[in-house]
């Protein structure tokens, strides 16, 4: 696996990461969850990331996390559903970093990003000034902040944070095209998330009520074709090697799945001509297509 540095940061990551919010969820058991773990070291995945909305993911990694600390690199997401403390506030930020790192018990965590929150919120500062605390006091290493559309932007520029986490996939494009650029500049690490853009080709007709259906209509609209017949392997060696993106996240709770992602991204990047094909067909639509949350 190909493992990058993390912008300018002492961290190394591999190209491809896991998402772990699968693990809190989907009926998986602890056990599972630490078998998909182990099998994401034995492949060479040692990025991370988890948040504290993803039910008990945090727990589970926990739960395996001390017999593998020096292993991996650790990211989560902090700033809400944090009790007495209102959303976005310095004591959610505090907290939620406190509590991350008694539930995953560890005594730093390497990345941790306000997730999601708005751009009025960055610009206040109250919650960017309390995760630049928690840096100071030793808690985390690199402060990150994980959005889209304008808030990611400020986020890349604002020169606050070590890293973003964004989309970036074959139908939302726009953060590569206008913020990525600015974080390689800014020697940002950079965590492209749904690579697989929610997997929408699995579904011959328009899908209702799903995360992918906004993807599902793009990628219509963008009317492509992956030059052999290999969706996964073409959008994951997208994401991966998108200039600037210093590793991409598969989530899943299926072993395989991870293996299959592993091997896509060992084949290396797309041939250029692909690659232009995909990011020819987004640019007619850039205008109006923004980043999907």
């Amino acid at each position: 696996m190909l493992q990058r540095n993390f912008g300018l940061s002492s961290l190394q990551v591999s190209a491809l990461g896991f998402g772990a919010g699968h693990i809190g969820y989907d009926g998986v058991s602890e056990r599972q969850a630490h078998e998909l773990l182990d099998r994401a070291l034995e492949l060479g995945i040692t990025f991370i990331d988890t948040a504290r909305g993803y039910g008990l993911s945090e727990k589970r990694i926990g739960s395996w996390l001390p017999a593998h600390r020096g292993d991996v690199v650790l990211s989560t997401k902090v700033g809400y559903d944090v009790e007495g403390a209102t959303n976005w506030s310095a004591a959610a930020v505090t907290r939620g970093v406190d509590e991350a790192l008694a539930t995953l018990g560890t005594d730093v965590i390497d990345v941790v990003f306000l997730h999601s929150c708005p751009l009025a919120v960055l610009e206040r500062g109250e919650a960017v000034e309390a995760l630049l605390a928690c840096v100071t006091a030793g808690k985390v290493r690199v402060p990150g902040y994980s959005g889209e559309n304008e808030a990611l932007a400020w986020g890349a520029g604002a020169g606050v944070f070590g890293a973003v986490q964004s989309s970036v996939n074959l139908a939302d494009q726009r953060s590569l095209r206008e913020v990525l650029p600015v974080a390689a500049r800014n020697g940002l690490g950079v965590v492209a998330k749904r690579p697989l853009a929610n997997a929408p080709w699995r579904h011959a007709e328009r899908p209702s009520g799903v995360y992918g259906e906004t993807y599902w209509e793009r990628l219509r609209e963008m009317g492509l074709e992956p030059d052999v017949d290999d969706w996964t392997g073409t959008a994951l060696r997208f994401s991966a090697f998108s200039p600037g993106v210093s590793t991409a996240i598969v989530g899943t709770s299926n072993p395989a799945n991870l293996e299959a992602a592993a091997a896509a991204v060992a084949r290396g990047p797309l041939p250029d001509a692909e690659r232009q094909r995909w990011e020819a067909a987004f640019a007619g639509h850039a205008g109006d297509w923004v980043g999907e949350v």
